[in-house]
């Protein structure tokens, strides 16, 4: 790599203070950047680093004094860096060309021009794979399951028959799509499964993360709309609809005909109650309990779930429970003490 950093102003639209002729030769962090590197400053926290940095050039804020840094000022800092690892970062090769021989691709499957097939991955009657997209060793397609162009299906991912992928999905090593959904009738002291006939559709421009897992819906469509990443580790149930742009991070769990809106962020270990709905640009943070609808906007933490402000007010008066308690213990002694009958 060697990029002009004049390049890559123009690129992410941002203001170049500072050495015009630099050429920019790698991407790295605040605190391991040198002198021909190019780094980012998106949170305030990290401002002791941005001072010490030696990188050659920092992505920052409009606000950021520059202290006689070369920088490129932007609005977005961590969108700019993202868009320059897109346009300057190597992807990581594909090791392979075309179908491998120790690849199974059953007679009918219908593959698009440029499709490469690792070994060991399976492709069942009747699936559709687009044009240059990726199946990686192990990787498992189920009959008549559509995948689009452009996607990466990473190692051992499993998707099940008959589920609908769109294009740029990217597919990370492990996961699970279109599993049967826990559905089971109470039948006196046994149970009945509920056998689970619908499928799950992925969007376009959607990423998943290792060993997360999408069940198939009982009836109908388990959704992922367009654009929504979702983190390593996240469980998703079946009927459940996810709104274009959300985030979901790692270890969360949604519950079945659980309906997101646009741009959710459900926060790391949140836990979501079934057949509820959650508005569009909620915000839900780590390890909350959702019992119930929550309305477009709102900011919620705690289990169960409740808006932040009343959340940190709460915690706040909870601090002062052990001090409380020991001035009521005090006072109730004094209480007693005056509540003695004098003595003749």
């Amino acid at each position: 790599m060697a990029v002009p950093i004049t390049e890559i102003a123009a690129l992410i639209g941002g203001e170049l203070v500072g050495d015009r002729t630099l050429v920019v030769r790698g991407l790295k962090p605040l605190a391991d950047a040198g002198p021909s590197d190019l780094s980012f400053l998106d949170n305030e926290k990290y401002l002791p680093q941005f001072e010490s940095t030696r990188a050659g050039a920092v992505i920052v804020g409009p606000a950021v004094d520059p202290g006689g840094k070369t920088v490129v000022k932007v609005a977005a800092p961590y969108a700019a860096f993202a868009r320059v690892l897109q346009s300057l970062a190597a992807a990581s090769p594909c090791p392979f060309e075309g179908v491998s021989p120790q690849a199974f691709v059953a007679a009918d499957a219908a593959l698009g021009e440029g499709v490469r097939i690792g070994p060991g991955a399976f492709v069942a009657a009747g699936a559709s794979i687009g044009a240059r997209t990726q199946l990686w060793p192990g990787a498992s397609i189920g009959p008549r399951t559509r995948i689009g162009a452009d996607c990466t299906i990473h190692p051992n991912v499993t998707i099940y028959h008959e589920c609908v992928i769109g294009d740029r999905v990217t597919v990370h090593g492990g996961a699970v799509i279109g599993g049967d959904g826990f559905g089971f009738a109470p039948a006196g002291e046994k149970y009945v499964k509920i056998p689970q006939i619908g499928n799950v559709v992925i969007e376009d421009d959607v990423e998943i993360g290792a060993n997360t897992t999408i069940d198939r819906a009982a009836l109908g469509t388990t959704r992922i709309r367009r654009g929504s990443k979702i983190d390593n580790l996240v469980m998703i149930a079946h009927n459940c609809d996810v709104g274009e742009d959300s985030i979901i991070v790692a270890q969360v769990g949604v519950s079945g005909s659980t309906v997101l809106g646009r741009h959710v962020v459900l926060a790391g270990q949140v836990g979501v109650c079934g057949h509820i709905k959650l508005g569009d640009f909620v915000r839900v943070g780590a390890q909350s309990g959702v019992t119930k609808s929550i309305p477009d906007g709102e900011e919620v933490l705690g289990a169960p779930a409740i808006p932040v402000k009343e959340f940190k007010r709460l915690t706040a008066h909870l601090r002062k429970l052990p001090d409380l308690h020991d001035r009521l213990k005090d006072i109730e002694k004094r209480l007693s003490e005056l509540e003695k009958p004098e003595q003749p």
